[in-house]
């Protein structure tokens, strides 16, 4: 590398991962310019599009990462594929360093016998539609008046509150209009929520776990039988503030026996589910748990006590899993790229020159803020130090922000950037002002996200979006 020019490196992906690496490798003492690439028009990732929009920390995160790429020396290229659009040999040609911060888009797999019944749904899928995914599809078939989610963690109290909350309360959301729509026909009266292990087990935090109950006309209900403790739940319990947080929230909820409400929330504790039933016509009726029991060190094993609870969909929120990028190694048992401390590897086990790894994509799904920015310390860290060892340098002169710029306008790709998302983010505060008063009557909203990305792409470039449908189609 030419010492009259900054390290040159690109950023894969404009979540809270690739955000955060970003804004650590511009402090870290190294003469560096950084491109931040990411697929969609817009940025924030999972924060934008993975996260219930009624969730309560959303907007302070958001803020946080808006301040960030706000400063201006972090260039953001959005509606730009990786993989696609450009490949990583055009990175490696065209960066000293690539960054890998993608993320994990999908949900992970989960076999048991009726997993593919057709009213059976990954819950990353329900999260893109009620998030606006540009790319997952407008409509939702909410048909089901009882319904299952399988998992203990936070996606799962997010997809459980979205199906139980009445449509109206979502209305101070920036939810879009078929959202709304879809909502205001969801005829659900019960969700059952179910956890293979014990109260000190749940991954719930306990912000969202206490939120759940502040629904309108929606009960929470906790069974006391679920309630059963061994030394390594109450060794959890003491070491763990957040494990006796979530104890004690359960707790109440078991506590509380009027039960009023028109739709209800079930939280089941120790039943592991098993098997997904059908009715004669192949459609989902019921799913069958079996009963589990504490070890001691707090893990459980089944007791061979099965139940059948009546449902007609299952909503199966695991954990989430990274897609592979052509041209980078990828762990398909894991879902992660291989690394050793965010330094990508080979098959060899070594170190590939310049190409590294955060968040999801290197640790997996775990974690919530303050890990993403731990975790891109580590991989920054080791970048610099091979930076300052001579190690990175571009494949070709044509190194940089003009460079990719050129390449992307001589390949067509329709790329925005940060003022584009400025734009948009505009458009959709005053898509709040107007939607607020149509809908419901219910005042101003904060936004209103439009999920056509070619109207996103379009307000984004400052160009024409007449005649064009807000909502649009995610195979424009």
């Amino acid at each position: 590398m030419s010492s009259s020019r900054p390290l040159s490196v690109a950023v894969i992906g404009a979540g809270p991962a690739g955000i955060y690496a970003s804004d650590i490798l511009s402090k870290s003492g190294l003469n560096v310019a950084i491109d931040l690439f990411e697929q969609l028009p817009a940025p924030y990732g999972l924060v934008r599009y993975g996260v219930a929009p009624d969730h309560p920390r959303i907007k302070q995160i958001i803020v946080a990462l808006y301040k960030i790429l706000q400063r201006g020396d972090i260039r953001l290229l959005g509606n730009v594929h990786v993989g696609k659009d450009v490949t990583v040999e055009d990175l490696q040609d065209h960066y000293d360093a690539v960054i890998f911060a993608t993320g994990s888009d999908r949900d992970k797999p989960f076999n048991i016998p009726g997993a593919d019944l057709p009213q059976v749904y990954g819950a990353s899928k329900f999260v893109y539609w009620y998030d606006s995914h540009p790319d997952y599809p407008r409509e939702w078939p909410l048909e089901a008046k009882e319904i299952a989610v399988i998992g203990a963690g936070n996606v799962a109290l997010d997809v459980a509150r979205v199906l139980a909350k009445h449509a109206d309360d979502m209305l101070v959301t920036e939810i879009a209009e078929n959202v709304y729509e879809g909502l205001s026909k969801n005829p659900v009266t019960d969700v059952h929520v179910f956890g293979r292990r014990g109260p000190a087990q749940m991954k719930f935090t306990p912000l969202e776990l206490r939120e759940l109950g502040k629904q309108p006309d929606v009960d929470v209900i906790v069974y006391e039988e679920d309630f059963d403790f061994d030394e390594g739940s109450e060794e959890a319990i003491r070491s763990s503030n957040q494990t006796k947080q979530v104890v004690k929230t359960l707790t109440n909820y078991a506590m509380q026996d009027e039960h009023t409400a028109s739709r209800r929330i079930h939280i089941h504790m120790f039943h592991s589910p098993s098997e997904i039933l059908a009715d004669e016509e192949g459609n989902v009726r019921a799913i069958r748990t079996e009963r589990t029991a504490l070890n001691g060190d707090g893990s459980v094993h089944g007791t061979g006590e099965f139940i059948d609870t009546p449902v007609q969909a299952v909503y199966r929120a695991v954990g989430y899993f990274s897609s592979p990028i052509d041209g980078v190694p990828f762990d398909e048992k894991r879902g992660v790229i291989p690394n050793v401390a965010g330094r990508v590897i080979g098959e060899d086990g070594e170190p590939l020159t310049g190409i590294y790894a955060t968040g999801w994509v290197k640790r997996g799904p775990v974690g919530l803020i303050g890990s993403t920015k731990s975790d891109a310390q580590e991989t920054i860290a080791n970048l610099v130090e091979d930076a300052e060892a001579g190690k990175l340098h571009a494949g070709t002169e044509a190194v940089g922000h003009e460079a990719m710029i050129e390449l992307l306008e001589e390949r067509g790709v329709r790329f925005t950037q940060w003022h584009g998302w400025e734009l948009l983010d505009e458009y959709e505060q005053r898509l709040g002002e107007q939607f607020g008063e149509v809908v419901g009557g219910r005042g101003m909203r904060e936004r209103v996200k439009v999920p056509s990305r070619e109207v996103m792409t379009r307000i984004s470039r400052g160009e024409s979006i007449e005649g064009l449908d807000l909502v649009g189609t995610p195979d424009e």
